[in-house]
């Protein structure tokens, strides 16, 4: 717990601002990019632990997180308006303003959940026969989905709060509260699945109750965290705790557009799915390893794009407007570093990393074409990831949602005139993607540079 006490009162935003650009940007993206990692890798865990019990398990966990996706494409609109909002304040140096929009945010994130989460319980069996998944048993479904209920409602929280602490300039409590909630999930899940350590054995529903417990646990602990304060930023001093209808409407205009841009991105690589879904099992196997993998190739974009969003809204809030093309430009050449390296090697060793997921020599000949093919436009990617981030800590999240979720529905379009075309395999899909992305990050960075024009 020391480390998550050692900034109560956090450092003076001034001292924090004399540091090297450079130095800030990197302070603020590896905590990110490491507990984006953990959170990953938690997923994959979870899965090998309960696929022992056999598919049926496998499905019912499957389709109880489905709920959970949901939640968090719809809290994303308060995650990231608190976020930018927050920032903004910080910068500006109003800290009862960060305060306030960090509490608002907490409490309508528990508005939210709560009747998301009775809906999830109600509504359990229809969706596992629906998504016809055999969860083994009514009991055992209802008892799956009513812990993942908790799970989500826990998750909420977490996700909101890590955003607020973010949004402060503080990534690593984030990162430090999740690899605690790790090291409890794991051997938690483990016992509560098959019984050991003196624990129940729930089988599936074992998965559930140890993600909800550790998710518990890490709610405590960021509530905590802001309760001390975090650069100033506290839900603690002299703040009401009545829902405020002004605050959640200035969170939401910017948030909503980031929350229909997940939700469309989402929905698009769903559509990818569909397409592949015509080419055969392995094929269809292939595709999804991709993305896993994918994934973890995203990794540091994805952190280099929040530290973006965090200092350059910081940076409106102090009208430091000639700090903002620096931070994109030193975010963006350590992302494409990082990513560019990442494309690299999944262009020498595509094989080998399917083979770690699988020994099916179908599915690795259909998926390393794909993987070499995405390893091309992985530094292209990264910068089209970082300002899209920078234009979120400027407070336009349209922009993203119109040339982000757009861009993939594009590349969702041409992959489908390939597969007609060209009646190619798992790679003319993917192909789309060296024609789409590099427009895309283009226009990124052509759209950013205009909005950082209208700020002088």
């Amino acid at each position: 717990m020391s480390s998550l006490e050692t900034s109560s009162e956090a450092l003076p935003t001034d001292t924090q601002n004399t540091k090297p650009l450079r130095i800030r940007v990197l302070n603020l993206a590896w905590p990110v990019i490491g507990e984006n990692l953990l959170e990953t890798m938690l997923g994959i865990v979870d899965v090998a632990l309960v696929g022992v019990l056999g598919v049926s398990a496998i499905a019912g966990v499957g389709a109880a997180q489905q709920g959970l996706y949901l939640l968090i494409s719809i809290l994303a609109a308060l995650s990231i308006g608190c976020a930018v909002l927050v920032a903004q304040a910080v910068g500006a140096k109003d800290l009862a303003r960060a305060g306030r929009l960090a509490r608002q945010s907490l409490l309508w994130s528990v508005v939210i959940s709560v009747p998301l989460v009775a809906i999830g319980f109600i509504f359990s069996r229809p969706v596992c026969q629906h998504l016809w998944y055999e969860c083994g048993g009514d009991r055992d479904r209802r008892g799956l989905f009513a812990c993942d209920d908790g799970h989500r409602r826990g998750a909420g929280g977490v996700f909101i709060g890590s955003g607020v602490l973010r949004g402060a300039g503080d990534s690593r409590t984030p990162f430090i509260v999740t690899a605690i909630a790790n090291i409890i999930n794991v051997p938690l899940a483990y016992g509560l699945i098959n019984g050991a350590f003196g624990l129940p054995n729930l089988g599936a529903v074992g998965s559930a109750w140890a993600t909800f417990m550790a998710r518990a646990v890490a709610l405590v602990l960021l509530l905590m965290a802001l309760w001390q304060g975090r650069n100033g930023v506290s839900i603690r001093q002299g703040l009401s705790w009545r829902l405020d209808l002004s605050v959640i409407k200035q969170v939401l205009t910017i948030g909503v557009p980031a929350a229909v841009e997940q939700i469309l991105t989402t929905l698009a690589f769903t559509a990818l799915t569909v397409l592949v879904g015509g080419l055969g099992t392995a094929t269809l196997a292939a595709h999804r390893l991709v993305i896993t993998i994918t994934s973890f190739a995203f990794l540091p974009g994805f952190g280099f794009a929040i530290a973006a969003t965090s200092l350059i809204g910081q940076a409106i809030g102090a009208k430091k407007f000639a700090d903002i093309k620096p931070i994109a430009r030193i975010a963006a050449t350590w992302s494409a570093i990082w990513m560019g390296a990442i494309g690299l090697l999944l262009i020498a060793f595509a094989p080998l990393a399917l083979r770690v997921f699988t020994d099916d020599q179908a599915v690795i000949d259909a998926g390393a074409t794909a993987l070499r093919v995405l390893g091309l436009v992985q530094a292209v990617w990264a910068v089209q990831f970082v300002y899209s981030g920078g234009l979120r800590g400027m407070g336009d999240t349209r922009s993203p949602l119109v040339l982000f979720a757009g861009g993939m529905w594009l590349s969702v379009g041409v992959a489908w005139l390939f597969l007609r075309l060209f009646q190619g395999g798992l790679v003319s899909v993917w192909s789309a993607f060296l024609i789409t992305t590099p427009v895309i990050a283009g226009l990124m960075v052509w759209r950013f540079m205009q909005r950082v024009q209208q700020l002088k």
